[in-house]
């Protein structure tokens, strides 16, 4: 690992220009910045009972055989291209090469060889997002081991630790990996009682061995023997739901499943001849969005991807401002609530706000709509600092389709929407209730189903084979297919009065927040 800091990207006004930014353009009017993609495409097929299934016409290119292929890519084709950077104790970034992460990738796998592990076991990971954590991940994968990041709240902030008991009870982990030993002692105890072998972030009583011998080992041929005989169908990764609706249940993540979704990505969503992406996030890799759609997005593109150490919470989205006058991102992704906070910021420092949009190709957001309010304000402030809007893209998921299954990859007016169906998904509408239709999936992207759990594995598909997300989408326009879909909230919150009258609650929220934007940030619809 490097322990030198980039030098961060100065930022000034002109001399000749205004402290204070003044649109150039009508924000409404201003052309985009280019977003090499193709036209929005679907075909439709529609069945008697009102079912609609969606397809794309376009093809997906060729799918990776696994997920470490990217990382033995880049670190031969340029091994000294930065792939991580992290916050150093003192302060600095420290970065993490692809050469050094492919070294430490194999060097772990054969200490994990050499700790009794073999394919098809599970490593859990409890810590947060670290270099350490992307290695152990890696590593893992090289050789067959499954990869199974647990938040850390079911260690730290769940004292009775029943839902780390709960999840650790479906999965049986071989080992597990603690960066911090003493934050995650508890844990570890009863990790170990269950028979998991203990690894650390550094020497630690009780651990059977630590992530710096781990690194240390000198990889065999029983590396390169065991990444043969990795493949599409091999479990890479066990991501665990959030919980909220029960507890939580083991998605199998197959190397096909992430895979798929990249290529699918690349075929509507051109990155020839453009420079890799530098990226900051702070998503967590125990939840799809972070672990699958951005990690593995930065490392198949040779991408650069700098962990925020901020979080979009009062008192903690200082450090991501603080990091964002760093590092200026090619694309920024986030969940709305950030994207809030961001544009208090950016309208507060011109100076700022010209450098966030200086080299931006592109915004993101994930987990919720993202307001019209701050659509406008976002796209107001990028006229006003470069004369152009930045596209905005989105898309939509869940943690059993690692993540992807719609895709906006045009150019499109406002937010909300969350486009269609990329090459190799096929979409599934039910309809249901005013104009709404529940979703369901068929692709490569598809899990086969949840770890040791059968009954919920066939409760989850329909007779066809269809994935059934529970959420519900409406067309933005029903006779104008072409134009997408827009979220309409989970099917399954839905509820009825006593006079008999449904309650939408997605769209419902959506419209409380949409009229009273900027006040208030989040809405709760109860019943019964």
């Amino acid at each position: 690992m490097t322990g030198s800091s980039p030098s961060p990207r100065p930022y000034r006004l002109e001399p000749e220009m205004s402290s204070t930014l003044t649109t150039p353009v009508d924000p409404t009017t201003a052309p985009y910045r280019p977003l090499k993609a193709l036209p929005a495409a679907v075909d439709v097929e529609r069945r008697p009972d009102g079912t609609i299934l969606l397809r794309c016409p376009y093809t997906v290119g060729p799918i990776a055989r696994d997920v470490v292929s990217w990382l033995h890519h880049w670190s031969e084709a340029d091994p000294s291209r930065a792939m991580l950077g992290e916050r150093s104790p003192e302060g600095p970034w420290r970065r993490v090469s692809y050469g050094e992460m492919r070294r430490m990738a194999d060097a772990i796998g054969q200490g994990l060889l050499d700790l009794g592990l073999k394919a098809g076991d599970v490593l859990m990971v409890l810590s947060p997002n670290s270099i350490e954590h992307a290695a152990m991940v890696l590593g893992a994968m090289t050789v067959g081991v499954v990869a199974a990041p647990v938040t850390p709240a079911y260690s730290l902030a769940d004292k009775s630790l029943t839902k780390l008991r709960h999840v650790a009870g479906l999965v049986k982990p071989a080992a597990v990996y603690a960066q911090d030993a003493a934050a995650y002692a508890p844990a570890l105890e009863a990790l170990r009682a269950l028979g998991a072998r203990i690894v650390t972030g550094t020497a630690a009583p009780g651990a059977d061995t630590d992530f710096t011998r781990l690194a240390a080992t000198v990889p065999g041929a029983a590396v390169v023997q065991a990444y043969a005989q990795v493949g599409p169908e091999t479990i890479a990764k066990i991501l665990f739901t959030s919980g909220s609706t029960g507890r939580p249940k083991a998605v199998i993540n197959t190397h096909r499943m992430m895979c798929a979704n990249q290529a699918m990505t690349e075929a509507v969503r051109s990155t020839d001849n453009e420079p890799p992406p530098i990226t900051l996030s702070w998503l967590p890799w125990n939840h799809t969005m972070g672990g699958n759609a951005l990690f593995n997005r930065n490392m198949r593109l040779g991408g650069t991807l700098y962990l925020d150490d901020g979080k979009p919470l009062p008192g903690e989205f200082d450090r991501t401002i603080a990091n964002l006058r760093e590092v200026l991102p090619t694309t920024f992704s986030n969940v709305p609530v950030a994207f809030g906070m961001l544009v208090d910021a950016l309208e507060d420092d011109p100076d700022f706000a010209r450098a966030f949009f200086e080299r931006l190709e592109s915004m993101s957001y994930a987990a919720a709509a993202l307001p019209d309010e701050l659509w406008h304000r976002l796209q107001g402030l990028a006229v006003q600092a470069t004369g152009m809007r930045v596209p905005f893209t989105a898309g939509y998921g869940s943690t059993e389709t690692a993540p992807m299954i719609t895709t906006l990859y045009w150019i499109a007016e406002g937010a909300g929407l969350i486009g269609l169906p990329p090459p190799g998904v096929e979409l599934k509408l039910v309809p249901v209730l005013d104009g709404r239709y529940e979703i369901r999936v068929r692709g490569d992207n598809v899990t086969p189903g949840y770890y040791a759990d059968p009954a919920a594995t066939a409760e989850a598909f329909d007779d066809e084979g269809y994935y059934c997300m529970g959420d519900a989408a409406r067309f933005v326009d029903p006779a104008d297919p072409v134009r997408g879909l827009r979220f309409a909230g989970r099917v399954k919150e839905d509820f009825k009065l006593l006079t008999g009258t449904w309650v939408a609650v997605g769209p419902l929220r959506g419209a409380v927040l949409e009229a009273t934007a900027p006040l208030l940030q989040d809405v709760v619809v109860t019943g019964h």
